[in-house]
């Protein structure tokens, strides 16, 4: 029998996490959670007046007016996604690939997930005809379809969806009576946000969009769970958020009164944290970069990262290469790129993606890793590329590339 390590993988005990930044927790922010330790009482289901108008204020000033009632809070977007699916009912639509935390909530309530294919030019979107098509299959075939899942700045293919084609599927989704959740956990970790349009969802369709998003992607370090949730405005919404209150509240779903108050600290975005958050995207755009340029010389597909801290790539025409080396699917590459490389490597199949396709996301922050004093100097560094041991972890990543496609080049039958 393959695979019997107690805890290493398996759909239920293993799924990737966030990808997480690989530097220090901003000062700044481990002050404010130090000086709140002492804070006794538990913050309210839904987080307390302080965190609920510091979210208030993180969406407006994107364009998003909200009002207290709008809003909720829980310890982590899987929290509040789990209690939306649950007050919505349904069945579930999901992008493929999409990020790895989507579809076990659904399947946890019993409820089908249906994945739809995205266009080519970005992931995170489903292309508009073949969510049409997936949603008239499913109710041909007695089925209820009733939500959308979608991102915008998307985990795991980091790719920004153009406004044109979120328009097209955010009709689409409305002509056949959908709701949609929109993740956008990585909406403020896009690499050239001067040259990229970024339209949430909920500007073309307030009155069917719940946004959520969980702080760990740009504002606190994943071990601090935190995450937000804005509902339609009125009528639209307040049914819905009453819903999930009522699941956050049979499910305890608190954040934690320190993490509370950092979050509202972190979300009305003073100078250290909208400066800390610059330069971390900043870094992590030149390191997936350079990843990406690795990848791609070696022969493999990837789309230019343009958000967060990971890349997805497709190593298809490379097979020849890792068949020789046992792998297969989309699980042997992911034990062979995360022994080779000594980091995660979860595979596609993680994502909602095929098993046979050889897909993997890689995230940056491990290969920034080292001492307390590395990782800081990655911030200051003008040329963090060059650090040594940043240096070293991307000449490791582009020799296991090469290798590969070394191997694939010696495996290819001649012409």
């Amino acid at each position: 029998m393959r695979r019997t390590d107690p805890e290493g993988h398996g759909p239920v005990r293993y799924g990737p996490p966030l990808p997480d930044d690989g530097l220090p927790v901003l000062p700044e922010l481990a002050a404010v959670l130090a000086a709140a330790a002492g804070r006794a009482e538990s913050e309210p289901i839904g987080g307390g007046d302080a965190l609920l108008e510091a979210a208030c204020g993180y969406w407006g000033r994107r364009g998003l007016p909200t009002e207290p009632g709008q809003a909720v809070a829980g310890p982590g977007a899987p929290a509040l996604l789990l209690a939306l699916t649950f007050a919505l009912g349904g069945d579930v639509l999901v992008p493929r690939p999409c990020a790895a935390w989507w579809a076990p909530y659904a399947r946890l309530l019993g409820r089908p997930v249906f994945h739809v294919a995205t266009p080519a030019e970005s992931g995170g979107v489903p292309d508009p005809y073949a969510l049409l098509e997936t949603v008239r299959r499913v109710r041909a075939e007695g089925g209820d379809p009733r939500l959308l899942v979608l991102s915008v700045a998307d985990d795991p293919t980091a790719t920004v969806a153009p406004p044109e084609v979120l328009h097209e599927t955010v009709e689409a989704a409305t002509g056949e009576g959908l709701h949609l959740v929109s993740d956008e956990t990585w909406r403020d970790t896009v690499h050239a946000p001067h040259d990229t349009v970024l339209v949430s969802p909920a500007e073309m369709l307030p009155e069917r969009v719940t946004v959520v998003t969980d702080l760990a992607g740009a504002h606190l370090p994943p071990g601090w769970p935190a995450a937000i949730a804005r509902f339609p405005a009125h009528d639209a919404g307040n049914g819905l958020h009453a819903r999930v209150l009522d699941v956050l509240t049979a499910l305890g779903a608190r954040v934690a009164g320190p993490v509370a108050l950092a979050a509202a600290y972190a979300l009305a975005e003073p100078e250290p944290v909208t400066a800390r958050i610059a330069a971390t995207v900043r870094l992590h755009a030149r390191v997936a970069a350079a990843a990406h340029t690795a990848a791609v010389k070696a022969g493999a597909l990837a789309r230019p990262p343009r958000a967060g801290r990971h890349l997805y790539i497709d190593l298809g025409p490379l097979r020849a290469g890792l068949s020789a080396r046992g792998v297969g699917d989309a699980q042997d590459l992911e034990d062979h790129l995360a022994a080779r490389l000594g980091m995660p490597a979860p595979g596609g199949h993680r994502f909602g993606d095929d098993l046979a396709a050889l897909r993997v996301r890689l995230s940056t922050g491990p290969l920034l890793a080292g001492t307390d004093e590395e990782r800081a100097e990655c911030m200051s560094s003008p040329s963090p590329l060059e650090l040594p041991h940043v240096q070293r972890a991307l000449i490791h990543l582009k020799s296991v590339f090469d290798d590969l496609r070394d191997e694939a080049q010696r495996r290819e039958p001649p012409r």
